[in-house]
């Protein structure tokens, strides 16, 4: 099924002019449970890995907290379902079974975090054709997506790796990746997830803006929200209106803007030449926020009402960043190839 954004409350170019030529084109993906196929795009589906390559490996150092214990790809897939098991019963019976309290504690109880290189965990593969704001390097059309299930020193979120290839020079396919013997929370293991990808236009959020923009964001905003006039007791500084329902879509998404929220803005430069990096790729807790429903498309408004608490229709992938931020990675638009960079947003 196709997902579709509603059209935008207002037209902001028009309104405010000076926006236009800040206008970017970004796919959102839409993930949704699923089971896709090496040979489609995915979040946490199998990758179009050839059986010839070695599987990349973290060779990191690996810890977790005694108060949140690591746990297997496997046992977090299990206890997935034994809670998906439980909220579909009727009300009044959902509480686990002897057999699936046993389960539970076992899985709770942790196991040790695993010495040496770890296998990465896919977390996305998107085709090029299907997701037009990717900068493919020349001879690829197909970006794959993993991380280290462990948060490292300095980085609180896993940390990605990226891989570009020609999906014509395959071949035979890897079809059992490795899988690490730990993870160390649940919510680093992808669902897996087809995707619906759909071209939408954002525009910076107003923290970006230069002074004298961001006012006139700021006072169209308030009287958008409140309908009340500079100097008024009614009238906010905050641009919220203009950041919610205008600038930047939530959830997963390829291209746009960042979407800066807990910190401000930063330009990231590559690495290797100096170019200022591009927002590539957002891997999002959630697809949806309450302060944010006129993003939800068309097709899964009548969700939104539904009595559904898991699986959390809002976080299709079940993965979290931080405190339910997103992973915002950039990379360097005139060579994709070069190291990207990532950071909490």
């Amino acid at each position: 099924m196709t997902r579709t954004t509603p059209p935008r409350p207002a037209d902001i170019a028009v309104v405010l002019p000076r926006l236009a030529p800040l206008a970017r084109t970004a796919t959102r993906l839409h993930p949704r449970p699923g089971s896709p196929s090496p040979q489609e795009s995915s979040v946490g589906g199998p990758l179009l890995w050839p059986s010839a390559e070695p599987w990349p490996h973290c060779e990191g150092t690996h810890r977790a907290p005694a108060l949140l214990p690591a746990t297997s790809p496997a046992d977090v897939r299990l206890l997935r379902e034994i809670r998906a098991a439980a909220r579909n019963r009727p009300q009044g019976s959902r509480s686990y079974s002897p057999q699936e309290h046993a389960v539970v504690d076992r899985i709770n109880a942790g196991r040790p975090c695993p010495e040496g290189p770890v296998a990465l965990l896919a977390v996305a593969q998107l085709y090029v054709h299907e997701v037009p704001d990717l900068r493919p390097p020349e001879g690829a059309d197909l970006l794959q997506v993993l991380w280290c299930a462990f948060d490292h020193p300095g980085e609180n979120m896993p940390r990605t790796e990226l891989f570009w290839r020609s999906a014509a020079a395959v071949g035979d396919v890897l079809t059992a990746p490795p899988q690490p013997p730990a993870i160390q929370y649940d919510d680093y293991l992808p669902e897996p997830c087809l995707v619906f990808p759909e071209q939408i236009t954002e525009y910076p959020r107003a923290v970006e803006l230069d002074p004298d923009l961001r006012a006139q964001v700021q006072a169209w905003s308030a009287r958008q929200k409140t309908g009340a006039k500079p100097g008024s007791a009614d009238y906010g500084a905050e641009d919220t209106y203009y950041d919610r329902e205008l600038s930047v879509a939530p959830g997963w998404k390829a291209g746009g803007w960042a979407p800066w929220s807990f910190t401000d803005p930063a330009p990231q430069d590559c690495r290797v030449c100096g170019s200022r990096m591009e927002p590539m790729l957002t891997i999002a807790t959630k697809e949806r926020h309450v302060d944010m429903h006129s993003w939800t498309p068309y097709e899964d408004q009548a969700a939104v009402s539904m009595d559904t608490d898991y699986p959390d229709p809002a976080r299709p992938t079940m993965i979290t960043i931080g405190d339910g931020y997103n992973q915002q990675i950039y990379a360097c638009p005139g060579a994709p190839n070069h190291p990207h960079t990532a950071l909490m947003q």
